[in-house]
Protein backbone atom coordinates (compact mmCIF):
# COMPACT_ATOMS: atom_id res chain seq x y z
CA UNK A 1 0.00 0.00 0.00
CA UNK A 2 1.06 3.59 -0.46
CA UNK A 3 2.94 3.93 2.85
CA UNK A 4 1.76 6.46 5.37
CA UNK A 5 4.31 6.84 8.14
CA UNK A 6 7.19 9.29 8.01
CA UNK A 7 9.79 6.74 9.03
CA UNK A 8 8.71 4.54 6.13
CA UNK A 9 9.07 7.44 3.71
CA UNK A 10 12.51 8.21 5.12
CA UNK A 11 13.56 4.58 4.79
CA UNK A 12 12.32 4.51 1.20
CA UNK A 13 14.36 7.61 0.42
CA UNK A 14 17.46 6.06 1.96
CA UNK A 15 17.07 2.81 0.04
CA UNK A 16 16.58 4.65 -3.24
CA UNK A 17 19.62 6.81 -2.59
CA UNK A 18 21.77 3.80 -1.73
CA UNK A 19 20.60 1.95 -4.81
CA UNK A 20 21.42 4.92 -7.03
CA UNK A 21 24.87 5.28 -5.49
CA UNK A 22 25.81 1.64 -6.10
CA UNK A 23 25.17 1.76 -9.83
CA UNK A 24 22.12 1.44 -12.07
CA UNK A 25 20.67 -2.03 -12.41
CA UNK A 26 17.70 -3.29 -14.40
CA UNK A 27 16.17 -4.71 -11.22
CA UNK A 28 16.40 -8.36 -12.23
CA UNK A 29 14.49 -8.46 -15.52
CA UNK A 30 15.84 -11.08 -17.93
CA UNK A 31 14.67 -11.20 -21.54
CA UNK A 32 12.92 -14.33 -22.82
CA UNK A 33 12.99 -13.27 -26.48
CA UNK A 34 11.42 -10.38 -28.34
CA UNK A 35 8.15 -8.49 -27.91
CA UNK A 36 7.94 -6.28 -30.96
CA UNK A 37 11.41 -4.74 -31.06
CA UNK A 38 11.78 -4.85 -27.28
CA UNK A 39 13.12 -7.51 -24.91
CA UNK A 40 10.26 -9.78 -23.84
CA UNK A 41 9.65 -10.20 -20.10
CA UNK A 42 8.30 -13.17 -18.15
CA UNK A 43 5.10 -11.41 -17.03
CA UNK A 44 1.73 -13.10 -17.52
CA UNK A 45 -0.57 -11.39 -20.03
CA UNK A 46 -3.55 -12.57 -22.13
CA UNK A 47 -3.04 -15.11 -24.90
CA UNK A 48 -1.61 -13.55 -28.05
CA UNK A 49 0.06 -10.70 -26.14
CA UNK A 50 3.47 -10.04 -24.63
CA UNK A 51 5.14 -7.52 -22.33
CA UNK A 52 8.23 -5.68 -23.59
CA UNK A 53 10.85 -3.67 -21.71
CA UNK A 54 10.80 -0.18 -23.25
CA UNK A 55 13.10 1.76 -20.91
CA UNK A 56 15.03 1.24 -17.71
CA UNK A 57 18.03 2.47 -15.71
CA UNK A 58 19.99 2.96 -18.92
CA UNK A 59 17.69 5.91 -19.69
CA UNK A 60 18.17 7.61 -16.33
CA UNK A 61 15.00 6.24 -14.72
CA UNK A 62 15.17 6.23 -10.93
CA UNK A 63 11.63 6.48 -9.53
CA UNK A 64 9.19 6.87 -12.44
CA UNK A 65 5.54 7.46 -11.54
CA UNK A 66 3.66 8.48 -14.70
CA UNK A 67 4.01 7.86 -18.42
CA UNK A 68 2.29 9.52 -21.40
CA UNK A 69 2.80 9.39 -25.16
CA UNK A 70 2.62 13.03 -26.25
CA UNK A 71 2.91 12.20 -29.96
CA UNK A 72 3.76 9.03 -31.92
CA UNK A 73 7.25 7.92 -30.94
CA UNK A 74 7.60 10.52 -28.14
CA UNK A 75 6.98 9.39 -24.57
CA UNK A 76 7.16 11.56 -21.46
CA UNK A 77 8.00 10.01 -18.09
CA UNK A 78 7.60 11.81 -14.76
CA UNK A 79 10.35 10.56 -12.46
CA UNK A 80 10.29 11.58 -8.78
CA UNK A 81 13.91 10.52 -8.29
CA UNK A 82 13.23 9.38 -4.72
CA UNK A 83 11.27 10.45 -1.63
CA UNK A 84 13.14 13.74 -1.36
CA UNK A 85 11.95 17.19 -2.51
CA UNK A 86 13.04 18.90 -5.72
CA UNK A 87 14.89 15.98 -7.31
CA UNK A 88 12.22 14.98 -9.84
CA UNK A 89 12.64 15.04 -13.61
CA UNK A 90 10.62 15.09 -16.80
CA UNK A 91 12.28 12.67 -19.22
CA UNK A 92 11.47 12.31 -22.90
CA UNK A 93 11.93 8.91 -24.53
CA UNK A 94 12.09 8.71 -28.31
CA UNK A 95 12.05 5.73 -30.60
CA UNK A 96 14.35 6.40 -33.57
CA UNK A 97 12.88 5.42 -36.98
CA UNK A 98 15.62 2.85 -37.54
CA UNK A 99 15.57 1.44 -34.01
CA UNK A 100 16.26 -2.25 -33.55
CA UNK A 101 17.31 -4.34 -30.61
CA UNK A 102 18.60 -7.92 -30.67
CA UNK A 103 16.65 -10.79 -29.13
CA UNK A 104 17.59 -11.63 -25.53
CA UNK A 105 18.92 -8.12 -24.91
CA UNK A 106 18.71 -7.18 -21.23
CA UNK A 107 18.59 -3.43 -21.85
CA UNK A 108 16.78 -1.15 -24.30
CA UNK A 109 19.55 1.41 -24.58
CA UNK A 110 20.07 0.61 -28.26
CA UNK A 111 16.41 1.14 -29.10
CA UNK A 112 15.29 4.20 -27.14
CA UNK A 113 16.82 7.63 -26.81
CA UNK A 114 16.31 9.59 -23.57
CA UNK A 115 16.67 13.26 -22.68
CA UNK A 116 15.96 15.14 -19.48
CA UNK A 117 13.66 18.05 -20.36
CA UNK A 118 13.17 19.47 -16.85
CA UNK A 119 14.80 18.77 -13.50
CA UNK A 120 14.45 19.85 -9.86
CA UNK A 121 10.72 19.07 -9.94
CA UNK A 122 9.07 18.74 -6.53
CA UNK A 123 7.61 15.22 -6.20
CA UNK A 124 6.07 15.19 -9.69
CA UNK A 125 3.28 12.63 -9.82
CA UNK A 126 0.35 13.77 -11.97
CA UNK A 127 0.44 14.08 -15.77
CA UNK A 128 -2.48 14.26 -18.18
CA UNK A 129 -3.32 15.75 -21.57
CA UNK A 130 -5.93 18.48 -21.37
CA UNK A 131 -8.77 19.13 -23.82
CA UNK A 132 -6.70 22.08 -25.09
CA UNK A 133 -3.91 19.68 -26.15
CA UNK A 134 -1.55 20.94 -23.46
CA UNK A 135 0.10 18.67 -20.92
CA UNK A 136 -0.88 19.27 -17.28
CA UNK A 137 1.62 18.38 -14.54
CA UNK A 138 1.02 18.03 -10.81
CA UNK A 139 3.92 18.57 -8.45
CA UNK A 140 3.31 18.32 -4.72
CA UNK A 141 2.94 22.09 -4.25
CA UNK A 142 1.69 23.25 -7.64
CA UNK A 143 -0.17 22.50 -10.86
CA UNK A 144 1.06 23.80 -14.21
CA UNK A 145 0.55 23.21 -17.89
CA UNK A 146 2.60 23.57 -21.05
CA UNK A 147 2.18 23.25 -24.78
CA UNK A 148 4.02 20.33 -26.35
CA UNK A 149 7.40 21.71 -27.46
CA UNK A 150 9.50 20.81 -30.45
CA UNK A 151 11.35 17.52 -30.28
CA UNK A 152 13.95 17.53 -27.52
CA UNK A 153 13.04 21.00 -26.27
CA UNK A 154 11.89 21.68 -22.69
CA UNK A 155 8.27 22.72 -22.12
CA UNK A 156 7.50 26.22 -20.88
CA UNK A 157 5.42 25.86 -17.69
CA UNK A 158 2.42 28.09 -17.07
CA UNK A 159 1.51 28.05 -13.37
CA UNK A 160 -2.16 27.38 -12.67
CA UNK A 161 -2.15 26.89 -8.90
CA UNK A 162 0.62 27.16 -6.33
CA UNK A 163 0.74 26.88 -2.55
CA UNK A 164 -0.72 23.37 -2.39
CA UNK A 165 -0.08 21.22 0.72
CA UNK A 166 3.37 19.67 0.32
CA UNK A 167 3.81 17.82 3.61
CA UNK A 168 2.68 14.73 5.43
CA UNK A 169 2.22 11.14 4.33
CA UNK A 170 0.12 11.77 1.22
CA UNK A 171 1.58 14.80 -0.49
CA UNK A 172 1.42 13.60 -4.12
CA UNK A 173 -1.03 15.07 -6.60
CA UNK A 174 -3.02 13.14 -9.20
CA UNK A 175 -4.89 14.80 -12.07
CA UNK A 176 -7.74 13.77 -14.34
CA UNK A 177 -9.98 15.67 -16.77
CA UNK A 178 -13.72 15.40 -17.24
CA UNK A 179 -15.40 15.77 -20.65
CA UNK A 180 -16.65 19.24 -19.61
CA UNK A 181 -13.05 20.44 -19.11
CA UNK A 182 -13.04 20.27 -15.31
CA UNK A 183 -9.75 19.14 -13.75
CA UNK A 184 -9.93 16.91 -10.65
CA UNK A 185 -7.01 16.94 -8.20
CA UNK A 186 -6.01 14.63 -5.33
CA UNK A 187 -5.39 16.43 -2.02
CA UNK A 188 -4.27 13.51 0.15
CA UNK A 189 -4.45 13.37 3.94
CA UNK A 190 -1.52 14.45 6.09
CA UNK A 191 -1.67 11.30 8.24
CA UNK A 192 -2.72 7.67 8.00
CA UNK A 193 -5.74 7.81 10.32
CA UNK A 194 -5.72 11.33 11.84
CA UNK A 195 -3.64 10.11 14.78
CA UNK A 196 -1.60 12.98 16.22
CA UNK A 197 1.73 13.02 18.06
CA UNK A 198 -0.24 12.30 21.26
CA UNK A 199 -1.66 9.17 19.55
CA UNK A 200 -5.16 10.54 19.91
CA UNK A 201 -7.69 10.59 17.06
CA UNK A 202 -9.75 13.76 17.39
CA UNK A 203 -13.32 14.20 16.23
CA UNK A 204 -13.70 16.14 14.04
CA UNK A 205 -10.41 15.44 12.33
CA UNK A 206 -8.66 18.83 11.84
CA UNK A 207 -7.18 17.73 8.50
CA UNK A 208 -10.66 17.94 7.00
CA UNK A 209 -11.02 21.63 7.86
CA UNK A 210 -9.14 24.86 7.38
CA UNK A 211 -8.65 26.94 4.25
CA UNK A 212 -7.36 24.00 2.22
CA UNK A 213 -8.97 20.76 3.46
CA UNK A 214 -6.97 17.56 3.01
CA UNK A 215 -8.29 14.03 2.36
CA UNK A 216 -10.36 15.37 -0.52
CA UNK A 217 -10.66 15.53 -4.27
CA UNK A 218 -10.74 19.10 -5.55
CA UNK A 219 -12.26 20.41 -8.78
CA UNK A 220 -10.60 23.11 -10.89
CA UNK A 221 -12.71 25.02 -13.41
CA UNK A 222 -10.62 26.59 -16.16
CA UNK A 223 -11.39 29.51 -18.45
CA UNK A 224 -9.78 31.48 -21.26
CA UNK A 225 -7.91 34.69 -20.59
CA UNK A 226 -5.17 35.96 -18.34
CA UNK A 227 -6.67 34.24 -15.26
CA UNK A 228 -7.07 30.65 -16.41
CA UNK A 229 -8.44 29.30 -13.10
CA UNK A 230 -12.04 30.34 -12.56
CA UNK A 231 -12.67 28.16 -9.51
CA UNK A 232 -10.76 25.67 -7.36
CA UNK A 233 -12.53 24.07 -4.41
CA UNK A 234 -13.25 20.69 -2.76
CA UNK A 235 -15.52 18.38 -4.73
CA UNK A 236 -15.71 15.31 -2.45
CA UNK A 237 -14.27 14.71 1.03
CA UNK A 238 -13.31 11.85 3.37
CA UNK A 239 -10.89 10.34 0.85
CA UNK A 240 -7.54 9.36 2.36
CA UNK A 241 -5.39 9.22 -0.77
CA UNK A 242 -6.83 9.51 -4.28
CA UNK A 243 -3.85 8.59 -6.45
CA UNK A 244 -6.30 6.60 -8.60
CA UNK A 245 -8.74 9.01 -10.27
CA UNK A 246 -10.65 8.65 -13.53
CA UNK A 247 -13.65 10.15 -15.32
CA UNK A 248 -15.82 8.07 -17.65
CA UNK A 249 -15.35 9.46 -21.16
CA UNK A 250 -18.53 8.12 -22.76
CA UNK A 251 -21.55 5.86 -22.37
CA UNK A 252 -24.48 6.16 -19.93
CA UNK A 253 -22.13 7.23 -17.10
CA UNK A 254 -20.14 9.78 -19.11
CA UNK A 255 -18.66 12.47 -16.87
CA UNK A 256 -18.90 10.49 -13.65
CA UNK A 257 -15.84 10.75 -11.39
CA UNK A 258 -14.27 7.60 -9.91
CA UNK A 259 -11.74 7.18 -7.12
CA UNK A 260 -9.67 4.18 -6.01
CA UNK A 261 -9.12 4.57 -2.27
CA UNK A 262 -5.79 3.65 -0.66
CA UNK A 263 -7.25 2.77 2.71
CA UNK A 264 -5.88 3.03 6.26
CA UNK A 265 -2.83 0.85 7.05
CA UNK A 266 -3.98 -1.93 9.36
CA UNK A 267 -1.54 -4.67 10.30
CA UNK A 268 -4.21 -7.22 9.33
CA UNK A 269 -3.37 -8.47 5.79
CA UNK A 270 -7.10 -8.87 5.07
CA UNK A 271 -8.37 -5.52 6.34
CA UNK A 272 -9.46 -2.93 5.55
CA UNK A 273 -10.47 -3.42 1.92
CA UNK A 274 -9.54 -0.89 -0.72
CA UNK A 275 -12.51 0.84 -2.35
CA UNK A 276 -13.78 1.99 -5.73
CA UNK A 277 -15.91 5.07 -5.11
CA UNK A 278 -18.28 6.94 -7.39
CA UNK A 279 -17.71 10.54 -6.38
CA UNK A 280 -20.62 12.93 -6.04
CA UNK A 281 -20.27 16.66 -5.45
CA UNK A 282 -20.39 17.54 -1.76
CA UNK A 283 -20.41 13.94 -0.53
CA UNK A 284 -18.40 12.49 2.37
CA UNK A 285 -16.69 9.10 1.97
CA UNK A 286 -15.76 8.64 5.60
CA UNK A 287 -12.00 8.99 6.18
CA UNK A 288 -10.74 8.76 8.89
CA UNK A 289 -13.87 7.60 10.66
CA UNK A 290 -15.01 4.85 8.31
CA UNK A 291 -13.54 2.12 6.10
CA UNK A 292 -14.92 -0.47 3.70
CA UNK A 293 -18.69 -0.75 3.54
CA UNK A 294 -19.31 2.09 6.01
CA UNK A 295 -17.68 0.32 8.97
CA UNK A 296 -16.11 2.26 11.81
CA UNK A 297 -12.34 2.54 11.52
CA UNK A 298 -10.11 1.50 14.40
CA UNK A 299 -10.15 4.24 17.02
CA UNK A 300 -13.55 5.58 15.95
CA UNK A 301 -15.74 2.69 17.11
CA UNK A 302 -19.04 4.03 18.48
CA UNK A 303 -17.81 7.59 17.95
CA UNK A 304 -19.15 8.29 14.47
CA UNK A 305 -22.23 7.25 12.49
CA UNK A 306 -20.84 5.85 9.24
CA UNK A 307 -24.32 5.42 7.77
CA UNK A 308 -24.17 9.14 7.01
CA UNK A 309 -21.31 8.62 4.55
CA UNK A 310 -21.35 7.38 0.97
CA UNK A 311 -21.01 3.62 0.51
CA UNK A 312 -18.31 2.39 -1.92
CA UNK A 313 -19.36 1.18 -5.35
CA UNK A 314 -17.04 -1.82 -5.09
CA UNK A 315 -14.65 -3.34 -2.54
CA UNK A 316 -11.19 -4.51 -3.60
CA UNK A 317 -8.72 -6.74 -1.73
CA UNK A 318 -6.93 -5.13 1.19
CA UNK A 319 -3.59 -3.41 0.54
CA UNK A 320 -3.61 -3.74 -3.28
CA UNK A 321 -2.88 0.02 -3.37
CA UNK A 322 -4.50 1.45 -6.52
CA UNK A 323 -2.02 4.07 -7.78
CA UNK A 324 -3.62 5.00 -11.09
CA UNK A 325 -6.84 4.37 -13.00
CA UNK A 326 -7.50 4.80 -16.69
CA UNK A 327 -11.06 4.97 -18.05
CA UNK A 328 -10.88 3.75 -21.63
CA UNK A 329 -13.35 4.78 -24.36
CA UNK A 330 -15.88 2.21 -25.52
CA UNK A 331 -14.34 2.17 -29.01
CA UNK A 332 -10.80 1.57 -27.75
CA UNK A 333 -9.01 -1.77 -27.86
CA UNK A 334 -9.83 -2.12 -24.15
CA UNK A 335 -13.54 -1.79 -24.87
CA UNK A 336 -14.39 0.80 -22.24
CA UNK A 337 -12.79 -1.02 -19.33
CA UNK A 338 -11.66 0.83 -16.23
CA UNK A 339 -7.98 -0.11 -15.96
CA UNK A 340 -6.30 -0.04 -12.54
CA UNK A 341 -2.66 -0.30 -11.47
CA UNK A 342 -2.53 -2.32 -8.22
CA UNK A 343 0.87 -1.52 -6.73
CA UNK A 344 0.61 -3.35 -3.39
CA UNK A 345 2.91 -6.25 -2.60
CA UNK A 346 0.43 -8.25 -0.57
CA UNK A 347 -1.93 -10.85 -2.06
CA UNK A 348 -3.94 -9.44 -4.93
CA UNK A 349 -1.58 -6.61 -5.81
CA UNK A 350 1.32 -6.39 -8.26
CA UNK A 351 -0.82 -6.36 -11.39
CA UNK A 352 -2.81 -4.38 -13.93
CA UNK A 353 -6.50 -5.24 -13.94
CA UNK A 354 -9.56 -4.03 -15.81
CA UNK A 355 -13.27 -3.82 -14.99
CA UNK A 356 -15.90 -4.02 -17.71
CA UNK A 357 -18.79 -1.56 -17.68
CA UNK A 358 -22.37 -2.74 -17.17
CA UNK A 359 -25.52 -1.52 -18.95
CA UNK A 360 -25.47 1.64 -16.82
CA UNK A 361 -21.86 2.37 -17.75
CA UNK A 362 -20.58 1.44 -14.29
CA UNK A 363 -17.49 -0.71 -13.59
CA UNK A 364 -18.64 -4.18 -12.62
CA UNK A 365 -17.78 -7.85 -12.32
CA UNK A 366 -14.55 -9.64 -11.58
CA UNK A 367 -11.18 -8.05 -12.34
CA UNK A 368 -9.85 -8.82 -15.80
CA UNK A 369 -6.18 -9.75 -15.56
CA UNK A 370 -3.98 -7.83 -18.01
CA UNK A 371 -0.57 -8.06 -16.34
CA UNK A 372 -0.29 -10.60 -13.53
CA UNK A 373 1.91 -13.44 -12.26
CA UNK A 374 4.30 -10.68 -11.30
CA UNK A 375 5.79 -11.94 -8.07
CA UNK A 376 9.58 -11.96 -7.94
CA UNK A 377 11.34 -14.92 -9.49
CA UNK A 378 15.12 -15.27 -9.45
CA UNK A 379 16.79 -14.89 -12.86
CA UNK A 380 13.46 -14.01 -14.50
CA UNK A 381 11.81 -10.92 -13.02
CA UNK A 382 11.46 -8.73 -9.94
CA UNK A 383 8.15 -8.23 -8.15
CA UNK A 384 5.86 -6.02 -10.22
CA UNK A 385 5.09 -2.62 -8.76
CA UNK A 386 3.05 -0.69 -11.35
CA UNK A 387 2.38 2.96 -10.57
CA UNK A 388 0.97 4.35 -13.80
CA UNK A 389 -0.13 3.66 -17.35
CA UNK A 390 -1.39 5.17 -20.59
CA UNK A 391 -2.39 4.04 -24.06
CA UNK A 392 -0.29 5.02 -27.07
CA UNK A 393 -1.48 6.02 -30.55
CA UNK A 394 -1.51 2.37 -31.69
CA UNK A 395 -3.59 1.19 -28.72
CA UNK A 396 -0.71 -0.43 -26.84
CA UNK A 397 -0.58 -0.11 -23.07
CA UNK A 398 2.41 1.68 -21.53
CA UNK A 399 3.09 0.79 -17.89
CA UNK A 400 5.57 2.40 -15.51
CA UNK A 401 7.05 0.92 -12.31
CA UNK A 402 8.72 3.06 -9.68
CA UNK A 403 10.84 0.61 -7.65
CA UNK A 404 11.84 -1.37 -10.74
CA UNK A 405 12.81 1.76 -12.69
CA UNK A 406 11.16 0.61 -15.87
CA UNK A 407 8.68 1.43 -18.62
CA UNK A 408 6.90 -1.60 -20.10
CA UNK A 409 4.57 -2.08 -23.06
CA UNK A 410 1.71 -4.57 -23.42
CA UNK A 411 1.07 -5.40 -27.07
CA UNK A 412 0.11 -8.26 -29.34
CA UNK A 413 2.86 -10.71 -30.19
CA UNK A 414 2.93 -9.06 -33.64
CA UNK A 415 3.65 -5.68 -32.04
CA UNK A 416 0.15 -4.23 -32.48
CA UNK A 417 -2.49 -3.29 -29.91
CA UNK A 418 -3.72 -6.10 -27.64
CA UNK A 419 -7.19 -7.47 -28.23
CA UNK A 420 -9.92 -7.05 -25.60
CA UNK A 421 -10.08 -9.94 -23.18
CA UNK A 422 -12.76 -11.55 -21.02
CA UNK A 423 -12.54 -12.01 -17.25
CA UNK A 424 -10.52 -14.99 -16.02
Amino acid sequence: MQRTHRFVLSLSALLVALAASTGAQARGYVSTGKCGIFPRLAITSPAGTCVGLVADDAHGLRFPRRVLEISPGRIWVLDMGNWMPNVGKLIELRLPPDAATPANASTTAKAMEAKVLLDKLNYPSGMVRGPDGKIYIGETDKIWRAAIPALGQPPQPELLQGGLPADGAHLLKELTFAPDGSLYVNMGSFSDSCRGADQQQPLPCPERGGTMPRAAVWRMVLQAGSKPVKEFKPFATGLRNSMALAVMPDGPAAGTVWQGENNIDYRDPQQPPEELNLLRAGSDYGWPYCVGNRQNAQGYEKRFDCSKTEAPHMLWPAHVAPLQMLATPANSVFGGQLLVAWHGQRAGGQRIVGFARDSKGMPSGKPIQWLSGWEGKTEQRPSGRPTGMSIDHAGRLLVVEDFNRSVLMLMSTEGAAPKPTQPR
